[in-house]
């Protein structure tokens, strides 16, 4: 599944979404004054026509102002109440954030599945929240990577063995992949504007049995066409709902395949769920608007065109064709061959990643929205089990983060210190020094790999706590006065993923559909990956820039042999993140294409990309599989 082609589909989505939005908007606007003028000019004397010509145009002119007007209030204060992201869902629907630092072995071995999947996919790993229902369901939620959360139930825990809640949380890392939380947040903003018609009629026809006999009657009449106005509008937005949603659950479906290389996972989980008394059922009053974001359906018999998920028995048959019809009752294993998604009899074939300082731009382009299980389970068993705790404990990440932004040069080091122990937060400092001699010895992308496994644990700060963090790392930079390529990078991805969490997520409008509008932004970003190459020569780093630039169009551009420029960078990636998902491949593979120019990729070159990623908002693997065999 190719990640950019996903966005465009999901913007797509969103532009259908827009439209008929607006035709609901419309239909809602004509009926409303078709209800004031019946009721106002109403007469058996005149035809219908007659009637709405009696209407005075400043009538027709108010009632719509006022209908649009209401529509938006609703959305806007529906869409502000999201605007935390999926923390805010997952709140609403009752949940509990789940700490990294549980002891919970249900709970630990669910942090463990998401952070594996996480760093299979290239995203920060997501806070998990409990939802306290027996049934099995789950969902994600959010607007971006950076303020995704996984909801989990708490009978999903109980009753799903590992490989099936892998293949859950594959398919939820679906959803957050291909841009589908996005769509249903505004789905569910859309929604309200539209219902709030009905909610205000509701209330009208209410409050009509304590008016006067003489006006109870046109008060009541009002109220009831406002309600079946409003209503019938919730009708056909919960149908276009249901059908966006029933779309996208077999494409999820099809994704956790491809993720975990495995159907029995997946279509386990799905036979569990029809062998439960309580399947995927929810019980929280807000499952109702937010019932499009789960996993299962999340009402039992929820069929036909108003179904926001395929029936159940539809989708396992599309993961196992040779199905019986049996279901999986409580701790049944699931026995069978791994089949790929469709082709029943086939195991999946191994997915192969080029390894690290052999690969070519074609490769490492693919490797964008990929997910490889086996590599990022190597990468975790390889990695040290004390900065893993230290990255889950809420004292040490933050240590944990300070000690990889500081200089290994004696004097430097000492004055970075020294700012911490000044600045930092109480029982951060003490951390430092242990995590410190420890982290220098690893090598930059397995410090990325841990700073990735750390998000969720600094995303537990208070917001007090994230200024204060976020502040003294960026004291800690330029103590020196000079910017090294490291630290930019921690600190593009700590910028992308705090302040989404804490503020607000960057969403990109994708308005830049045109390389010619961000060419200069383009070919410095070009220029500084050159310049940045492994070799020395300048001619060979013309050639690399030139590689690049031929992917893109580029006219002729300057080649100035200069440091890493951190402020140029950040200024022309601000520009380029507005382009269009099309767009931003094309330019991320011309990227590829000059840091392989030799066909090899050193840890520099990949850090830029990974820091050029993150900026953009796109996931890339913080490191290429199990460098451990890497030449």
């Amino acid at each position: 599944m190719n990640f950019f082609r996903s966005q465009e589909q999901a913007r797509a989505t969103t532009f259908k979404l827009i439209a008929l939005f607006a035709l609901a908007v419309i239909s809602l606007i004509l009926l409303t004054n078709v209800a004031i003028v019946l009721l106002l000019f109403g007469s058996g004397e005149m035809s219908f026509i007659q009637q709405l010509q009696q209407a005075p145009g400043g009538m027709w002119v108010g009632t719509s102002t006022l209908v649009i007007g209401i529509i938006m209030i609703a959305m806007l204060f529906k869409y502000l109440s999201l605007r935390a992201g999926g923390k805010a869902v997952a709140e609403a629907l009752g949940g509990t954030l789940i700490p990294q630092q549980t002891q919970d072995p249900k709970h630990k071995r669910l942090l463990n599945v998401v952070e594996e999947m996480a760093i299979a996919s290239g995203i920060s790993t997501p806070p998990v929240y409990l939802i306290h229902e027996p049934s099995i369901n789950a969902f994600a939620a959010g607007f971006s990577p950076q303020d995704a959360v996984i909801g989990i139930n708490q009978g999903t825990l109980d009753l799903l063995d590992r490989s099936e809640l892998q293949g859950v949380i594959a398919h939820e890392f679906s959803h957050i992949l291909n841009g589908d939380m996005r769509i249903n947040l505004r789905l569910m903003a859309i929604l309200h504007g539209i219902l709030v018609i009905g909610i205000i009629g509701a209330h009208l026809l209410r409050g009509s049995s304590y008016r006067r006999s003489n006006e109870r009657g046109s008060a009541a009449a009002l109220a009831l066409a406002l309600v079946v106005i409003g209503y019938t509008g919730t009708f056909f937005g919960q149908l276009i709902k249901a059908a966006v949603s029933r779309q996208r659950e077999f494409l999820a479906d099809a994704a956790a395949v491809q993720y975990t290389r495995s159907t029995n996972g997946i279509a386990g989980a799905l036979k569990k769920i029809a062998g439960h008394q309580s399947g995927s059922t929810m019980e929280q009053p807000s499952a109702e608007e937010n019932s499009h974001l789960f996993f299962g359906s999340f009402k039992q018999f929820a069929l036909g065109a108003m179904a926001t998920h395929p029936p159940l028995d539809k989708r396992i048959k599309a993961l196992d064709p040779s199905w019986d019809g049996q279901v999986l009752n409580r701790g049944a294993g699931h026995t069978g061959e791994s089949m790929a998604f469709g082709l029943a009899g086939h195991q999946a074939p191994p997915q192969d990643s080029p390894m690290a300082g052999d690969i070519n731009h074609h490769q490492f382009q693919a490797l964008y929205g990929s997910v490889n299980l086996s590599a990022a389970t190597s990468q975790l068993a390889h990695t040290s089990e004390s900065l893993r705790d230290a990255a889950h404990d809420t004292f040490e990440a933050r240590a944990l983060v300070y000690a990889m932004l500081c200089s290994q040069e004696p004097e430097q080091q000492a004055l970075q210190r020294q700012m911490i122990e000044d600045h930092a937060e109480p029982g951060v400092p003490e951390h430092v020094g242990r995590l410190l001699q420890e982290i220098s010895q690893k090598s930059l992308r397995e410090q990325l790999l841990l700073l990735q496994t750390a998000m969720p644990t600094l995303k537990q700060m208070s917001n007090r706590q994230y200024h204060r963090f976020y502040d003294l790392c960026a004291q800690v930079i330029v103590a020196d006065e000079h910017i090294e390529l490291h630290e930019w990078v921690i600190h593009r991805i700590l910028t992308q993923e705090l302040y989404g969490h804490f503020v607000r997520p960057h969403r990109a409008s994708g308005r830049v559909k045109s390389l010619g509008k961000v060419e200069k932004e383009a070919g410095i970003v070009l220029v500084i990956l050159a310049n940045q190459a492994g070799t020395q020569q300048p001619e060979t780093r013309r050639e690399a820039f030139q590689r690049g630039a031929e992917i893109l169009g580029l006219k002729a551009v300057d080649m100035p042999d200069v440091d890493f420029d951190y402020r140029a960078m950040n200024h022309a990636l601000e520009r380029l993140r507005e382009m269009t998902p099309a767009l931003m491949a094309t330019f991320l593979e011309a990227c590829a294409a000059v840091a392989t120019a030799d066909d090899r990729l050193t840890e520099e070159e990949f850090m830029l990309i990974k820091g050029v990623s993150a900026t953009l908002g796109c996931p890339l693997p913080p490191a290429l599989p199990d460098e451990t065999n890497a030449p």
